[in-house]
């Protein structure tokens, strides 16, 4: 009987490492609906600032992440047409250039006196700060 008992103790701490395991996989399962919502959109309403100069665009990322607005300082530095506060408006899927459209696609929507930025991105059009207004 002894080793009945044994045996069902093992039992015990197996199912609590299940019952964890359980719930990280719910954890899992959450953060991937998460992810697969982001993936989800085919359009962005997206904002960015161009640079040409890898050095303008970390001083016009300096400038934001130290809590300047976001079309204010692209007005300020982005050398392209979206010069309306670097605004693209909405853009689907497969309209923008690969590494600019991966890094927007995958920013959480916010807003320009708080944006989510993403890091610098470099395309042949020179360096990308990109945020993300709005998905659908």
């Amino acid at each position: 009987m002894g080793k009945k008992q044994s045996g069902s103790a093992e039992k015990k701490p197996t199912e609590k490492k299940g019952g964890n395991s359980k719930n990280t996989d719910k954890g899992d399962q959450s953060e991937g609906k998460g992810k697969g919502g982001l993936k989800a959109a085919t359009a962005i309403n997206v904002r960015h600032i161009l640079c040409e100069k890898h050095s303008k665009a970390t001083e016009a990322l300096q400038k934001i992440q130290e809590g300047q607005r976001f079309d204010k300082v692209a007005q300020e530095y982005s050398e392209d047409k979206a010069k309306s506060g670097g605004s693209l408006g909405w853009m689907v899927r497969g309209s923008m250039v690969g590494a600019f459209q991966d890094a927007a696609f995958a920013l959480t929507p916010s807003t320009v006196d708080k944006p989510i930025l993403s890091p610098l991105v470099k395309t042949n059009f020179g360096y990308h700060v990109i945020m993300v207004e709005g998905r659908r």
